[in-house]
C-alpha cells in the first residue's frame, strides 16, 4: 500500500470553543516494531474530544496531541514484531490519541478485527464505547445475569452499548435519557424502562422502577450531583461506577451508607493505562463482546457521519447533547 510523506489533520490550535480547531498537515507518523499505521477511513467522537479541546483532558506522556480516541479503517503498514495482521486488513482501535488524522499509528495489542456484518465505517463507534463498558460494567462492577443496572446517560454512546451488553448477558437495564426521543430509543435497544431526567422526583421515579429487585450496579458519567441519590438507590452489596465528570468532581457524602449497606465505590479512566493493561481488556472483549455482535444481538448505534472539513459542527452537536449513539468523524 502506497503510503504519502504527509496527512491531512485537525489540530486544536487554541484551547476552549470549537471554532479553536483548525485544519492542518503533518508528516504520517512512523511506525513502532510493535505498532500497525491505520488508514483512517472512521474516527468516533467522545466527550473526551471535546474537554482536550477545552484544555482541560492533556494527552498521557507520549501520546499524541491529536484528538481522536479511535478509529476504524485499514491497515496500510505493520512494524517488524507485529503478528497477526497484515497490509490491507480491516481494523479498528482504541487511541491514546491521534485519530483527527488520514493516517494513525496504534499499538497492535490495541486493534481489533472489524466484526462480521458491520460496516467499516460504523466500527470506528465500537473499540472506546464496547472496553469502557465492559471494563467498568461487567470486570469492575461484575454486573451478573438476573441483577439490575442502572445506566446515567443511556443515549450516550456508552449508553447504548451497556444497554445492549447488559440486556444481551441476563440483566434487566433502567436508564435515565433527556428526551422522550432518547428515551424511546433506549427502549427500543432494550431497556425495561427509561426515565426522563429532566422531569421532577428523578430519585422517587428511579426508585418506583427498579421496584422489589432494587438497583444492583450504577454506571453514571454525571457524578458530582447524582452521587447521594446514586448511593440511596443501590441494594445491599451495590456497586456504583464513576466513568466521567460532567456535573463536577467534588461532593459531601454520608459515609455511614457505604458502610452498612457494604456498597462500592469505584471508576476508571481507559486513557492512561499502559499498552498491555488495554491489550488485557481488548483480549476480553474480543473473547465476549465480538461474538455478540456478529450474531446480531448487539450492534453499533451510529447517529450522523459528519465530514472531517465540518468537524466544528460535530463538536458543536455533540456538546448540544442532542445526538443518540457516536457522531463519527469521516476523513
Amino acid at each position: 500500500m502506497a503510503i504519502p510523506d504527509t496527512m491531512r489533520v485537525v489540530e486544536v490550535e487554541q484551547d476552549g470553543p470549537p471554532e479553536g480547531l483548525r485544519q492542518s498537515t503533518r508528516p504520517v507518523p512512523d511506525v513502532k516494531p510493535s505498532e500497525v499505521l491505520v488508514k483512517v477511513v472512521a474516527v468516533g467522537m467522545n466527550r473526551a474530544d471535546c474537554m482536550q479541546r477545552r484544555g482541560k483532558y492533556p494527552p498521557p506522556p507520549g501520546a499524541s496531541d491529536l484528538l481522536g480516541l479511535e478509529v476504524s479503517g485499514t491497515v496500510a503498514a505493520v512494524g517488524a514484531a507485529v503478528i497477526g495482521w497484515s497490509v490491507g486488513d480491516p481494523v479498528c482501535a482504541l487511541l491514546a490519541g491521534g485519530g483527527y488524522a488520514e493516517y494513525t499509528a496504534v499499538p497492535a495489542r490495541q486493534c481489533l478485527p472489524v466484526p462480521t456484518g458491520v460496516d467499516l465505517v460504523d466500527a470506528a463507534a465500537l473499540p472506546e464505547v464496547a472496553l469502557t463498558v465492559w471494563t467498568n460494567v461487567f470486570d469492575r462492577a461484575r454486573l451478573r445475569p438476573g441483577e439490575t443496572l442502572l445506566v446515567h446517560g443511556g443515549s450516550s454512546g456508552i449508553g447504548t452499548m451497556a444497554i445492549q451488553l447488559a440486556q444481551a448477558l441476563g440483566s434487566r437495564v433502567l436508564v435515565t435519557a433527556g428526551s422522550a426521543e432518547k428515551c424511546a430509543a433506549c427502549e427500543a435497544l432494550g431497556a425495561s424502562m427509561a426515565i426522563n431526567y429532566r422531569e421532577d422526583d428523578l430519585a422517587g421515579r428511579l426508585r418506583s422502577a427498579a421496584g422489589d429487585l432494587g438497583i444492583d450496579v450504577i454506571l453514571d458519567m454525571v457524578a458530582a450531583p447524582y452521587l447521594a441519590m446514586n448511593l440511596s438507590l443501590l441494594n445491599l452489596e451495590g456497586r456504583l461506577v464513576l466513568i466521567a465528570l460532567m456535573g463536577g468532581a467534588t461532593t459531601e457524602i454520608d459515609l455511614s451508607a457505604l458502610m452498612f449497606r457494604r456498597l462500592t465505590v469505584t471508576g476508571s479512566t481507559l486513557r492512561a493505562r499502559s499498552v498491555e493493561e488495554k491489550g488485557a481488556v481488548v483480549d476480553a472483549v474480543r473473547e465476549r463482546v465480538w461474538p455478540l455482535i456478529e450474531a446480531g444481538r448487539v450492534r453499533p448505534v451510529v447517529h450522523r457521519r459528519v465530514p472531517m472539513d465540518q468537524v466544528i459542527d460535530a463538536h458543536h452537536e455533540m456538546e448540544a447533547s442532542t445526538h443518540i449513539g457516536k457522531i463519527l468523524l469521516t476523513p
